[in-house]
């Protein structure tokens, strides 16, 4: 199985010295349509981001990786996301336009946007901030952290939480039926949603 399919479960596997994710394609509704097709391991604590994607448990066949550009930017960040040296594509987060609704925009090799991913609802975003700053509490209230993806301004599909234990994803992206959207590159894109927010 490669990463030809629409839908996607990304979620966390628990791990104390590195944030582990899984990546299955998905066929109706929730039920997987093969194995994982990729593992992912993001380590903690270091200083510039490089999450790696691999084939196997085991990572011992590396697929590609996402690695950012400068250590602080603070106009926003930039992501390149690689197979081997080539470049696959490129992820880019303004501070100042998410200030209110998070967006990231997703570029092809040549840099050139491709699509975005926003916050769903504005509401909801300004609700997640505002639960984010009550002491203690915050962590525990659920607030739905969806984004949906737009293609030419059209949008074609999305990412969507699970409340679980653990964090839980299902990226759709049935509606980009030209493939527009590398889906390596999407992959990349819901793992990064996750995990590089604070950056």
């Amino acid at each position: 199985m490669s990463f030809d399919s629409d839908r996607f479960l990304v979620d966390q596997l628990v791990r104390p010295v590195a944030n582990l994710y899984r990546v299955t394609p998905l066929a109706v509704g929730e039920t997987p349509a093969g194995p994982p097709i990729a593992y992912v391991r993001q380590k903690k604590l270091k200083i510039k981001e490089d999450i790696r994607f691999y084939a196997d448990e085991g990572e011992t066949q590396e697929l590609f990786r996402i690695k950012a550009r400068s250590i602080l930017d603070f106009g926003g960040s930039r992501y390149d996301v690689l197979e081997g040296e080539q470049k696959i594509g490129l992820l880019w987060h303004k501070f100042r336009e998410s200030l209110i609704r998070t967006a990231w925009h997703v570029g092809g090799p040549d840099e050139q946007e491709i699509a975005l991913a926003r916050e769903r609802s504005a509401a909801g975003a300004i609700a997640r901030r505002v639960v984010d700053y009550v002491p203690y509490v915050g962590g525990y209230i659920p607030i739905p952290y969806n984004f949906e993806i737009l293609i030419g301004g059209e949008v074609v599909g999305g990412m969507d939480r699970k409340f679980k234990l653990r964090d839980q994803y299902i990226l759709d992206l049935s509606g980009d039926r030209e493939k527009k959207l590398d889906r390596r590159l999407a992959v990349a894109l819901a793992v990064g949603l996750d995990t590089l927010q604070n950056r």
